[in-house]
């Protein structure tokens, strides 16, 4: 039997390694980026890939490798990853949607006080051997309003936190979310905008939060407010970020994620924003404690261990979320990943049934156009179904975990 096979770039955490490693899964660990030809070339015989938000797995990089089984995001965001053309493919892909939560907002809260204490304008100066000592321009954070823009499991989470500190806190988002504590909901992007002394951005990576941010709606923010991006960098106009602290229409601000960053730790990089007073400019870390990325690691490795050991796809991102309890319980199992339409568990029921196979354990889901059946027998799988199996036209990827 082949040895599968994991590739896991970016510096993803080394209890991943254990932990497929431990699966009898051979690992092979990188400290950077790929671009696209590289990462083709690398992937030669793998069956996992690991990556955090650096490397593009683009629609070219699955059809150049279809053996590839399941990619493992070990971060919050998966618009590095062309998922609809994984979907298609058969790929599964996993992320870890709450593993750095904490970290991130820890982040948030330490600059907002920072930037509102005008903290860095003040190491700057005696760095230089200034002496300027003086409260103006520096406030507390209690009682000022935080307006948090995407109120999911991170903007939630510093709702809560912001509130300890005694901020009143107003949110907008799209979607209808639960107000945590006294935080109020606005109805749109301006009117948040308008009423906050500190705005953070909490939102994804979808296409249509690009540019959600520029000269307009900065110019629509309170004179001397503070601005803080720790989501996406295709979200802010940096720009105008720039020019909105130049003229000091905004006190300050702080910036974790670019549009374009360097692929690896060492690499030179360079912005606008660099040099300007109260700018917190930081490498893409709001993540990036030690204990989340152990979580990440931890989590995201499992996902993928037990998709190839057990045909597991629960918290998947793009193939129905299903979990056959039991493991294999000492039965041969088959995945079957297929075009969702009518009649497909049914010719999968027949063809096993034809050939005297008995099933002792069945689950079926749907998701997106694609269905998922995960099936236990009680003998060893027979050739002649397997192979009836593979032939349906709406077969995407099938797979016998004996």
């Amino acid at each position: 039997m082949t040895v599968p096979k994991a590739l896991l770039l970016e510096n993803v955490h080394e209890v991943a390694v254990s932990i497929l490693e431990r699966a009898n899964i051979e690992v092979d660990r990188r400290s950077g980026a790929l671009d696209e030809a590289d990462l083709i070339a690398a992937l030669d015989g793998v069956d996992l890939l690991g990556i955090r938000s650096k490397t593009q797995v683009t629609q070219r990089v699955m059809a150049a490798r279809p053996d590839l089984l399941a990619i493992g995001a070990f971060c919050i965001g998966t618009n590095q990853i062309a998922l609809q053309a994984a979907s298609r493919a058969g790929i599964a892909v996993f992320n870890a949607p709450y593993s750095n939560t904490r970290s991130v907002v820890e982040m948030a809260l330490a600059e907002i006080i920072a930037l509102t204490r005008r903290l860095t304008v003040g190491n700057l100066a005696l760095h230089q051997g200034v002496w300027g000592k003086s409260a103006s321009g520096s406030h507390e954070v209690r009682g000022r309003t935080l307006g948090i823009v995407g109120y999911g499991n991170i903007g939630s989470q510093l709702s809560v936190l912001a509130e300890s500190l005694g901020m009143t806190v107003v949110f907008y988002d799209l979607d209808e979310k639960l107000a945590l504590g006294n935080a109020q909901r606005l109805e749109s992007l301006d009117e948040l905008l308008k009423a906050s002394d500190v705005v953070t951005i909490h939102v994804d990576g979808r296409p249509e939060n690009e540019g959600l941010i520029g000269s307009r709606e900065f110019d629509t923010m309170k004179k001397g407010a503070i601005f803080i991006n720790l989501s996406r960098g295709h979200v802010v106009d940096l720009d105008a970020l720039g020019d909105a602290v130049d003229r000091e229409k905004l006190a300050g601000a702080a910036v974790d994620v670019f549009p374009t960053e360097p692929n690896a730790s060492g690499e030179s990089f360079k912005s606008g924003l660099q040099n300007l007073s109260n700018v917190i400019l930081t490498p893409h870390v709001g993540g990036s404690t030690e204990e989340a990325q152990e979580n990440i690691g931890r989590f995201v490795a499992g996902k993928l261990r037990d998709y190839w050991k057990t045909g597991s796809s629960s918290m998947s991102v793009n193939l129905p979320s299903l979990t056959l309890d039991g493991g294999t319980r000492g039965n041969h199992r088959v995945a079957h990943l297929h075009h969702n339409t009518p009649g497909v568990l049914a010719s999968i029921n027949a063809a096993l049934a034809a050939h005297g196979v008995n099933i002792v354990g069945q689950v079926l889901g749907t998701r997106d156009g694609l269905g998922y059946v995960i099936t236990d027998v009680g003998s060893p799988e027979d050739t002649e179904s397997m192979e009836y199996l593979a032939s349906l036209k709406e077969t995407i990827r099938l797979r016998v975990l004996s």
